[in-house]
């Protein structure tokens, strides 16, 4: 978790805060998209995280996805907001959040994947007739509607 969620953590406890972040969900070639599977609730989600002091939405999602995965990210385009009493979360360490999340879509993106961190467990694409059922809970509003929209075409 970033360092500045960290160092509040650490005056307020466990207590309900907002989180902002960012999140991208990124689309290969042959229209599949990237998910990851956390290794904190073993759900599977788009590469993102939370804001960081001083950083746009933008930065946080290029930041996030790059160390979730390896790849650089070029174009962002807005996608999702995500907040609101559905985005309560208690993390398995006692930590209650309301996440407000910016969703952005990709397919400009480079490098090769590469799992890193302690945040991740898994990195796969999967087609859109094969998400899994297993989803991050504030994850699932945001894929739902991008495979609606693009199961569709």
């Amino acid at each position: 978790m970033a360092g500045y969620i960290l160092d509040l953590r650490r005056s307020i406890g466990t207590k309900p805060i907002i989180l902002s972040g960012a999140g991208v969900i990124l689309v290969d070639p042959l229209k599949r998209i990237l998910l990851q599977q956390r290794t904190d609730n073993h759900s599977w989600g788009i590469p993102g995280g939370s804001m960081e002091l001083g950083e746009s939405y933008e930065e946080t999602a290029r930041r996030e996805v790059l160390e979730e995965t390896g790849l650089i990210v070029a174009g962002l385009n807005l996608f999702y907001l995500n907040s609101g009493r559905h985005t309560f979360y208690k993390y398995p360490n006692g930590d209650e959040v309301y996440m407000a999340c910016v969703v952005f879509t990709s397919s400009e993106f480079s490098g090769d994947i590469i799992m890193q961190g302690d945040e991740t467990a898994d990195l796969r694409w999967f087609h859109l007739y094969e998400i899994p059922e297993n989803i991050n809970p504030n994850d699932r509003l945001p894929i739902d509607k991008f495979v609606a929209i693009h199961s569709r075409s």
